[in-house]
Formats: C-alpha cells, structure tokens, sequence
C-alpha cells in the first residue's frame, strides 16, 4: 500500500544565524556569563550593549568557539560550534577587541596574507575598503596610532564579505567622519543580507546602526528590546523650574507622572502615556519654566542598572 508523504508547509523556514542557548561560562575569579539565551536573525544588526566586565567579550569568544561553556548550547549558521567551527569560521569575519598585528610588516602586507589565508579576497576589495577609511597601506603596522591600528581590523573583518561580522568594539580610537563610514558599512552588509554582532559600552554608536539592542548585567541578559519600540514606548521628561521649592507628592499625583525627583527649585518627573493631563497642570501652576523631551537611549538602558544591587 502505498503512503503520501505528509504536506510541507509553504511558509518558509526562519533559521537564526545565531543561537545561543542556556549557555553558562564562569572563571574562577569572578566574571562570565550565566543561562544566556539569544538569537539573532539574517540580515540583522545586533547591538550587544553593557559596561565593561559585564561579559560582551565572553559571549563573543563563545561564540567563536575560542573558549567552550559549561552548559548550554551555540550554534551559528545551524551548525554546532563545537563540532562545525572550521566551517563557522570560512564564513565569519572577525575584530577582536584585543587586536593584535604584525609589527614588522606594512598594513599591505599583513592585509595580503590575511587575504591569502582566507581564500576568497580580491585586493580591489582590499583597497577601496582601505580608502573608506582613510587606511595608508604602506606605513608599518609599528608606525600605526590606536585607531589606524584598528581600521586594518575592520578592513580585515570586512574582507571577503563574510555571511557573518563579530565585532568587539569596532570604533575604539575612530575619529567621527571614519566611524560614519564604518556604520555605512554595516549597514550595506545587512542590506545585502548578512548579519552583524557589533559589541560596544557606547550606546549612542550602537543605537546609530542597530535593529535590535540586547544589554548584558553582571553575565545575565537583562533585556532585548528593537530600537524602535524602546522609543515608542519611552517616557517622556519634563523638567519644571518655580521660584520656589515644589511639592514632591502633589506632581507625584498628576496623571502618567512615574517618577519624580526634586532639586532645589526644579523638578524632574518622567511621563508615560498620554502628556496632556501632567503638563496641562504644571504650565496652569507657578512655574516659571518648562520643557519636555524623550529620554536618550543610554538614558533609557542605564534604568536598568537603578535597581542592580552590585552596583
């Protein structure tokens, strides 16, 4: 008797580029990360945000198969790190936040071996990427400053149009104009369909370039969220100033008022929701002077460190 095969469903798969699952890494002295769990899709431009120490570099050396967890499991491209990183790696470009060079040679030189290591590199590739961002390619590696240091990482990471860009704080020691142009990158490699991990303590930066942005606390994830949701939903500020000293709990009272901080003659209060009721009454009180605005993203983000008791 003869048996159809089940009907598969039309709609398409959606496969993360990255996946990270319960993964838990500890040293002894302190630090890792613990039950970290993260995907992030094709295409995408992942911000990977927290303070120094807070586990960025861990996550990332993970990822890379440079050091192994305790538990859980990470998979890039579908493949398991462990067992495919060979494979993992053809397809991944790479900028440590370490970055060492070969002192001796030239930036051409240790760009053209890179490229002969990696295999699939043209040198006209190499050198408009070089003339993006300013890069002399003849001055030794040893001649070099902290940022020009740096653009050889980042051509070096680009080269070759990897499926997939880790970067470790890519801008540390950019000046503006060539930061600008390092994001232009990004985003014209996520138009094209890759996928970009840009690890960075500057908010501001990541926020520039970013679809999603994920903060890491002490090892934890504290909290993914898209850029432009966190600004949808964002509370507003509004700062009052009287000539005298304000009533804390009267403002506290107004409508959507959240929180509200008093400062000699002025007061700070956030507002969610609907500002019409909060600000209606403060601008019908004795005020003198009012302002309202949203509230930065680092503003936003660094709330989430407010009630983190090893702070």
């Amino acid at each position: 008797m003869l048996q159809t095969a089940p009907q598969q469903s039309s709609a398409p798969t959606h496969e993360p580029v990255v996946r990270l699952e319960g993964v838990t890494k500890l040293y002894r002295g302190g630090g890792g990360v613990r039950d970290l769990t993260l995907t992030i899709d094709p295409g995408e431009i992942f911000g990977f945000l927290g303070p120094n120490g807070a586990g960025k570099t861990t996550t990332i050396r993970l990822l890379l198969d440079l050091i192994r967890p305790s538990q859980g499991s990470i998979h890039v491209f579908g493949l398991d790190v462990r067992r495919d990183s060979v494979a993992i790696r053809r397809r991944v470009g790479y900028l440590p936040g370490d970055l060492a060079l070969y002192e001796r040679l030239s930036a051409r030189d240790v760009l053209g071996h890179l490229a002969h290591l990696r295999g699939d590199v043209t040198w006209t590739e190499v050198l408009d990427l070089a003339d993006r961002l300013a890069l002399d390619l003849q001055r030794p590696i040893r001649t070099l400053s902290r940022g020009n240091r740096q653009k050889v990482g980042i051509v070096a990471a680009l080269m070759g149009r990897p499926d997939l860009l880790v970067l470790d704080e890519p801008t540390s020691g950019l000046d503006p104009l060539i930061q600008r142009q390092v994001h232009e990158l990004l985003r014209a490699a996520a138009k094209e369909g890759r996928t970009v991990l840009l690890s960075s303590h500057i908010l501001s930066e990541v926020a520039e370039v970013a679809d999603r942005i994920g903060l890491i606390r002490a090892g934890a994830l504290a909290t993914v969220e898209r850029v432009a949701d966190l600004r949808q939903r964002a509370a507003h500020l509004i700062d009052v100033r009287y000539d005298h000293e304000p009533d804390r709990e009267a403002l506290l009272r107004l409508p959507g008022v959240q929180r509200c901080v008093v400062s000699g003659h002025e007061a700070h209060l956030e507002v969610a929701g609907d500002l019409r009721g909060a600000v209606g009454a403060i601008a019908a009180s004795d005020m003198t002077d009012l302002s309202v605005r949203e509230p930065t993203l680092e503003e936003l983000f660094l709330a989430f460190y407010d009630h983190d008791p090893s702070r």
